[in-house]
């Protein structure tokens, strides 16, 4: 298959998918491995790293040092500060090789921030429209509209979909209110 014309790939990058969705751009010294899918109007930063089997939505900012590995997910319009780390095994050692069945999966919903230099253990789920401050270590899933941060991660707040922490009413000064749900915070009508 071959890449939409629209793709920007920068000349010291290395694109080595043909899944890249149109208008994307892959800027220098980034280097994304055959096998990942990268959707549409994305912006994968400097010295970023995309492994084969990674998965990135549409409108997703990747800023530089960003490590994506296999099995991870990341939806439409979510932010991934600069040196933002992933893992994908949980207890990797180099005498005992485990293959790709031994990785767990990551999942970011829509809409989420993570901030730089953030770790993101393997085997979670962010939930929509969350957000990581800067310099988190997530070890465990994160409800939707969440605000994470410290080592461990820690939820201390609730964040709007604007960004914005939200009051203790859920109810943020841009106008959208929520409601309290099982999987976090959801968006009143």
């Amino acid at each position: 298959m071959a890449r939409d014309p629209s793709v920007f790939v920068h000349e010291l990058a290395l694109c080595e998918s043909d899944d890249v969705g149109p208008r994307t751009r892959i800027w220098a010294f980034a280097h994304v491995l055959p096998g990942a899918r990268i959707g549409a109007d994305c912006n994968v930063g400097d010295h970023a790293y995309v492994e084969g089997g990674a998965v990135l939505g549409d409108s997703v900012t990747v800023k530089n040092g960003v490590m994506v590995w296999d099995g991870v997910t990341v939806e439409d319009q979510v932010f991934l500060g600069p040196n933002v780390v992933f893992t994908n095994h949980p207890r990797p050692r180099v005498a005992f090789k485990r293959g790709p069945s031994s990785w767990e999966k990551t999942l970011v919903r829509r809409g989420t921030t993570i901030g730089a230099n953030a770790t993101v253990v393997c085997g979670i789920t962010i939930g929509r429209w969350a957000m990581v401050g800067a310099g988190a270590v997530v070890t465990a899933d994160v409800p939707d509209h969440a605000l994470v941060v410290g080592n461990p991660g820690r939820q201390v707040g609730w964040a709007c979909e604007c960004g914005l922490t939200l009051p203790d009413t859920l109810a943020c000064s841009c106008g959208r209110r929520y409601h309290r749900t099982e999987g976090g915070l959801a968006r009143q009508p």
